[in-house]
């Protein structure tokens, strides 16, 4: 069973992608912002990482690239989820360090599919 970190600072979405989650059987562990989902990534050494960007303590983009600079976390997929999808984002946060950007709302299939990418 692959874990889960969900990096997600609106409680109601990370509600729904945990419970989402869970039922397809992935453990899941959550943090409320970006410094914690840094340590939680250290501490939990998840299989994968749902990072959305606008974070409070440091955003997604410096928690993704922070992650991604540590030798113990540095392999671990990131998928960055954004609301405020704009132009440029996608390469943004591919450089920051993600491997996979999606927008929210979720699109729980889509999503779904990219996490079974780096899962399976």
């Amino acid at each position: 069973m692959a874990k889960i970190l969900i990096v997600e600072d609106n409680e109601m979405n990370r509600d729904m992608l945990s419970r989402r989650l869970e039922r397809k059987g992935f453990d899941v562990v959550m943090a409320e912002d970006g410094q914690r989902g840094v340590n939680m990534a250290k501490s939990e050494s998840p299989d994968l990482i749902l990072m959305d960007l606008g974070l409070p303590i440091i955003d997604g983009w410096e928690a993704t690239s922070q992650i991604k600079k540590d030798d113990k976390t540095k392999n671990i997929p990131i998928i960055v989820l954004t609301a405020h999808a704009m132009s440029g984002d996608r390469e943004k946060a591919l450089e920051a360090g993600a491997d996979e950007y999606d927008t929210k709302p979720v699109e729980f299939k889509r999503l779904l599919g990219k996490i079974k990418s780096f899962t399976s």
